[in-house]
């Protein structure tokens, strides 16, 4: 019922080729390596940076989800930048509950 089920004899034959090949290279078949994925920032970018500004002043509503996807931060940096941006007078603080904060470019 259980364990492994009896190979075809083609896939005899193919497993057979394939031991032969990695003896005659002499070991094991290279390993195919992953792309190099990059964690999320975890510090906070430069406020005083133009193009962090001009692109926050581009958005009609802000949201930590909107700011985490548009420079690859994790939530609490985008919520803590957010704070920081609206001390600063940059974005304003429009509605949200514990959870969302949403937030306007001041004009």
């Amino acid at each position: 019922m259980g364990g492994k089920k009896k190979l075809t004899l083609k896939q005899m034959e193919r497993a057979a080729e394939k031991k032969d090949e990695t003896s005659k290279k002499g070991g094991k078949p290279a390993a195919v390596s992953a792309p190099e994925r990059r964690a999320p920032g975890i510090t906070l970018p430069d406020l005083r940076s133009d193009k962090i500004i001009g692109e926050v002043r581009k958005m009609k509503a802000v949201t930590p989800y909107t700011v985490a996807s548009r420079f690859n931060l994790r939530l609490s940096v985008a919520r803590d930048m957010l704070d920081e941006l609206a001390q600063k007078g940059i974005i304003e603080y429009v509605s949200g509950s514990k959870n969302l904060k949403i937030y306007k470019p001041h004009d």
